[in-house]
């Protein structure tokens, strides 16, 4: 989610039973991140899973669904309506990055993969869930932190190769509120996000594919400030792609699920509305 200061700055076959029977494998590590940095810590090997519960990670897109700014992202008006033409279309106009979406590493960087060039083996990988909810609630400006990281290893081993790390705000809880978008009305937003050292560590030190935030930006709101966002131009110009607008993140454990990222496969996409599940 960019807000008007992001965009200014920028424009300037089986089914659900038989894949959960069947599981699937954790995906090949990614990439590493261009920066020299000591040993980092093993990774978990990749192991074949089975499923037995399906989580949806997605809100419904709406008209009016929150923005930084207050614009309206997203509207909807029928084409065709079923009494009169004995069938329903309706016509979406939307900003890419708008509801539960992608960012695509092009969203943040010259000539990165767009949303259509992602290699599909990169959008189903295990899943790390790091909660700073209680901390959140005190402190809407909280960021995930390298010492969260390492906190959440030291309980439960080190991050899975190849997975998305997601930040569990407890923010997806206040859609419905004003606090959602975290605008103080003096042109700030004070909203959880990344802290841009901890998309260098993962960037470094560790090999995730993907980080995912419960709110409308991969970097804390006031990082967002002047078009800084120092997490979107480290981890998408880097090749790996983000996810915002996550919902439902309690009903995760914090390892041991694999996320499903069902992007658009638009040519040239930045981003868009996806449909983000977790296979428990």
């Amino acid at each position: 989610m960019c807000p008007p200061s992001c965009l200014h700055a920028l424009y300037g076959s089986n089914g659900r039973r038989g894949f959960l029977r069947q599981g699937v494998t954790a995906a090949a590590a990614a990439a590493l991140g261009t920066q020299a940095v000591p040993a980092r810590a093993a990774p978990a090997p990749a192991q074949p899973r089975s499923f037995s519960d399906v989580v949806d990670l997605t809100h419904p897109l709406f008209e009016g669904f929150p923005t930084y700014g207050g614009d309206k992202w997203f509207s909807m008006e029928p084409m065709f309506k079923f009494a009169k033409d004995g069938l329903n279309i309706n016509r979406w106009t939307l900003v890419e990055h708008t509801g539960t979406h992608m960012d695509a590493p092009l969203h943040f960087s010259a000539d990165g993969h767009s949303v259509a060039d992602l290699p599909i083996g990169d959008l189903v990988v295990p899943l790390a869930v790091i909660d700073i909810s209680r901390r959140a609630q005190d402190d809407p400006d909280a960021s995930l932190t390298p010492d969260d990281v390492k906190t959440w290893e030291a309980a439960h081993g080190p991050l899975p190769d190849g997975c998305c790390v997601v930040m569990n705000s407890g923010w997806y809880k206040l859609l419905n509120s004003p606090k959602f978008t975290g605008s103080d009305g003096a042109g700030n937003n004070h909203t959880p996000g990344f802290h841009g050292e901890t998309a260098h560590m993962l960037l470094g030190e560790r090999n995730a594919k993907g980080i995912g935030v419960d709110t409308l930006s991969l970097d804390t709101g006031m990082q967002t400030r002047g078009g800084a966002f120092p997490v979107h131009y480290a981890w998408l110009g880097s090749g790996r792609w983000g996810v915002e607008g996550l919902t439902n993140l309690d009903q995760l454990p914090p390892r041991g699920a694999t996320l499903v990222l069902a992007g658009p496969k638009v040519r040239g996409g930045t981003g868009g509305p996806s449909r983000v599940i977790a296979l428990v």
